[in-house]
């Protein structure tokens, strides 16, 4: 048969090669390497089509999992598309460091066959070859800004040395902003307010001073915010007289501790820890039994601390699914529905402060960025207040509190009185984030020197129009002999840190540098090793 008269070859789509989104709700199958996979037996099916998804899931998981619809089945498929990320990024940083670990021992082992020491070694000379010019090329960045900042934070290591982050943000001229680990200081002492002035200044000083500094930001803590002997009072008075900022993303974990919700978390935490909490093997494993015996969505409990108080909202959304078997045998107070509705609404609202949270977190965000964030967040609690103003709620944002009116339709009349809760954590963040824009303030109530270039900027059509610049590069746009005062005035807002994130993340790879099995760094060793790669970490 001539073979420009056979028939033309179907496309993928037609034969339903194509992996579809839908699957992973529908039949809990995700694509990983180009081949499907099950979420829940992790078992890869032969071919990509419908057929073969359906039939695994039918006969396999549908008994268990088809009773879960809509937020609760999107929250089963959440859980379970984590589990084998976590899985997945377990065996990578398994392997990484193995072959990180082999390197280095090929190394040690030519300069011990060549009778060496380790300073000895090329390597080693060219990482310190390194770090002197990463200093001199901060040095100059330092001397070329037009404005900077300082993000500070100060944890324990895993030898009891409290080691002091000083990180800056810089912007010069043209607008462009560096963020750069300025120092890694050792407090072998005490961490007073003293010790942490001390410490700072040495380092700014051998940058060129604090002239050209526009802000600092803390955490907050008593030795960094007293007046009198804390980091700020003594700034203040060696003449230093700029902004010290609280950390905003510390801010808005202390307007969520205004909820007053401690006997939910109490009695959770009791009840979990009745399970997982110390020599309890036993009990943790006749849960688990319980749980798969049952189909819950969830195989486990979450342990929460307060220290990582945003795992609360996974923490209570874990534990309301599993409220849906019998808890009689945990503990009666799980029984009464005034405790269940509270705990359904501790656990939306906590969801929500999460959102908030993730979206506080991460580098390179100014202070406006930061800001609208929060203020964005103030109008959806408005939102979510008036969803509690009639008789009957709307608890359209509040699944857990669907839920839980939908299994006990008495709760319907006690919600209502979460709208106190609500405008109590509204009024909360009014108080603590109420910022606005320049360009949208009343003029007469900005500082003086700016009110007239900021009435010709508003008078200005070519500015007025709407743009799709915002913020660095709308200011940019400015012309310097027209705004002068404006355009430093935004170099200045633009330098600043708006949270001490940065730290945070840091010391989080800190703990993988100056770990439990490679704790000899002396101070000499740790500002090359943790510099450099912190300083990697933060590109």
């Amino acid at each position: 048969m001539d073979k420009s008269m056979s028939a033309p070859k179907r496309e993928l789509d037609q034969e339903n090669s194509i992996f579809q989104v839908r699957w992973e709700t529908d039949y809990l199958v995700t694509e990983f390497k180009g081949k499907p996979i099950c979420l829940v037996c992790l078992e890869t099916t032969s071919a990509k089509k419908d057929f073969n998804s359906s039939g695994h899931y039918n006969t396999t998981h549908k008994e268990k999992f088809e009773k879960y619809t809509r937020v609760a089945r999107a929250a089963v498929v959440a859980d379970l598309k984590g589990t084998i990320h976590r899985q997945q990024s377990l065996f990578t940083k398994t392997t990484a460091a193995q072959e990180s670990a082999l390197k280095a021992y090929v190394v040690t082992l030519e300069l011990t066959k060549a009778k060496k020491p380790l300073s000895d070694g090329e390597m080693v000379k060219r990482i310190f070859d390194i770090q002197n010019h990463v200093e001199e090329k901060l040095k100059q960045v330092m001397n070329d800004c037009k404005y900077f900042s300082l993000a500070l934070d100060e944890s324990t290591d895993v030898t009891d040395v409290s080691q002091l982050l000083i990180f800056t943000r810089t912007i010069d001229s043209s607008s462009e902003v560096h963020e750069e680990l300025l120092k890694l200081v050792s407090l072998h002492e005490t961490t007073k307010g003293t010790d942490i002035f001390k410490a700072v200044k040495t380092v700014v000083n051998e940058h060129g001073g604090f002239g050209k500094l526009s802000a600092i930001v803390t955490d907050g803590a008593p030795s960094m915010q007293g007046r009198r002997v804390g980091f700020t009072g003594l700034l203040h008075q060696n003449g230093v007289d700029y902004p010290v900022l609280h950390c905003i993303i510390h801010q808005e974990a202390i307007c969520a501790k205004t909820m007053n919700f401690s006997h939910v978390v109490d009695l959770v935490t009791k009840v979990t820890d009745l399970i997982r909490g110390g020599n309890r093997a036993l009990n943790h494993r006749n849960l688990v039994a319980f749980l798969e015996e049952v189909n819950a969505a969830y195989g486990d409990l979450q342990m929460h601390a307060d220290i990582r108080w945003m795992s609360r909202g996974k923490f209570g959304e874990v534990f309301c699914a599993c409220l849906r078997c019998d808890t009689s045998a945990y503990c009666c107070k799980l029984q009464d529905t005034a405790f269940l509705c509270d705990m359904a609404f501790l656990t939306d609202i906590t969801s929500h402060l999460n959102h908030l949270n993730i979206q506080l977190q991460g580098r390179c965000q100014t202070v406006p960025d930061l800001y609208a964030h929060m203020n964005a967040f103030r109008r959806k609690l408005e939102l979510l207040r008036d969803g509690f103003s009639s008789v009957s709620p709307n608890l359209a944002h509040f699944p857990s509190c669907e839920e839980m009116c939908t299994d006990v339709p008495a709760c319907e009349k006690i919600f209502p009185m979460y709208r106190a809760d609500t405008e109590t954590l509204l009024q909360q963040f009014t108080t603590s984030c109420a910022v606005h824009s320049i360009l949208s303030a009343v003029v007469n109530e900005q500082p003086a020197e700016l009110q007239l270039e900021l009435s010709e900027l508003r008078s200005d059509p070519f500015f007025q129009s709407p743009r799709n610049e915002k913020e660095i590069s709308f200011w940019s746009l400015l012309p310097e002999s027209r705004f002068p005062l404006l355009r430093d005035f935004s170099l200045s807002m633009a330098s600043m840190f708006g949270s001490t994130y940065i730290c945070e993340s840091s010391f989080s790879t800190m703990k993988h540098i100056n770990s439990k099995e490679r704790n000899r760094l002396t101070d000499e060793t740790i500002p090359y090793d943790e510099n450099s790669q912190i300083q990697c970490g933060t590109r």
